[in-house]
């Protein structure tokens, strides 16, 4: 039965509630947009407004799934190349906001789909992990443990590293390992002393044996697409191109053959390093974008990544390497 006409200002028809009551029967229940003004008792006009501001605010999120056929030789060749156990191959090439947002989708819904009880899950950070808690939509899971893989930024912009870990944490009704430190201090002696006597050590023992790691890269460069760099002074950054680095893989820095670049940096880094990570039980790799073939490929060879997740610009010029 309708509901009795509401006699009030546009505006004041706009709250969270009826505009979440709109989208769920638009998008969930198949209605029209005339049957949903009319059981709401609002003109039409205000729901497509409502329907459009339930986007705006991601309250609605809509992910088309590609056609198999469009990427699935892309996916086979890279599973071929780097004896993968799955490729996972987005169709596209975008910005580096919008490839983030497409190859973390696809990372969500991979992750809806993988974790089960009783896991121990490691994860570093970046746009596209971030991108991926949009989709992440996991079923109940019992005793799943949550590791952060590297330090937090006093200072966060749009995120802090340590932030992907807790929200999946969250969403999975799971306990978390917080990597309670800055991701940068001033001297080797600092880092030893944070992970020897504040009980770090114990999140570096848990890392050994983690069922899943999940990780990203970015390029570096003078307009790579990490984020590390912003926390980096200039003569840090110089230094690292100095060396051969050319990957950010949680804030573990590799040149082209995925061989680890030391530098003094490196001593500084609150992180867990990436032979630990290697050992998890399941690798995941989630990064897109033609310009971090280079990058993904040498995280490749230095993790013993699973699986990848990428997109398809991307999965062309790996194959091109």
């Amino acid at each position: 039965m309708p509901r009795l006409a509401r006699q009030i200002q546009t505006h004041l028809a706009d709250t969270n509630s009826l505009r979440l009551r709109a989208a769920w029967l638009y998008h969930n229940r198949g209605w029209t947009q005339q049957a949903i003004a009319e059981n709401l008792g609002i003109s039409r006009s205000t729901v497509i407004r409502m329907l459009d501001e339930a986007r705006l605010r991601a309250e609605v999120q809509v992910w088309v799934h590609p056609t198999p056929g469009d990427c699935t030789p892309l996916a086979l060749a890279l599973e071929d190349r780097f004896g993968l156990d799955e490729a996972v191959v987005v169709p596209g090439e975008g910005s580096v906001e919008e490839t983030a947002r497409d190859v973390g989708a696809a990372l969500g819904q991979f992750l809806s789909e993988v974790i089960a009880d009783d896991m121990v899950i490691g994860a570093t950070w970046g746009r596209t992990l971030n991108a991926a808690l949009q989709t992440f939509r996991p079923v109940p899971r019992a005793n799943v443990r949550v590791v952060s893989l590297l330090g937090g930024v006093l200072e966060a912009k749009s995120m802090n590293p340590i932030d992907f870990s807790w929200q999946l944490a969250s969403r999975l009704n799971a306990g978390c390992m917080l990597y309670l430190a800055p991701l940068i201090v001033d001297s080797a002696a600092t880092k030893q002393a944070l992970i020897e006597a504040c009980g770090l050590h114990r999140l570096h023992e848990v890392a050994r044996s983690l069922d899943l790691a999940i990780i990203s890269c970015g390029d570096l460069g003078v307009d790579g697409t990490s984020m590390t760099m912003d926390f980096l002074t200039a003569q840090e950054r110089d230094d690292l191109l100095s060396a051969g680095a050319i990957c950010d893989a949680g804030c573990n820095f590799l040149d082209a053959e995925g061989r680890e670049v030391p530098t003094p940096l490196q001593e500084r880094v609150m992180s867990v390093g990436l032979e630990t990570i290697s050992g998890a039980e399941h690798v995941i790799l989630a990064s897109g974008g033609a310009r971090r073939a280079v990058a993904i490929r040498a995280t490749l060879l230095r993790t013993r990544c699973k699986t990848l997740i990428t997109d398809e610009a991307a999965a062309r010029a790996l194959l091109a390497l």
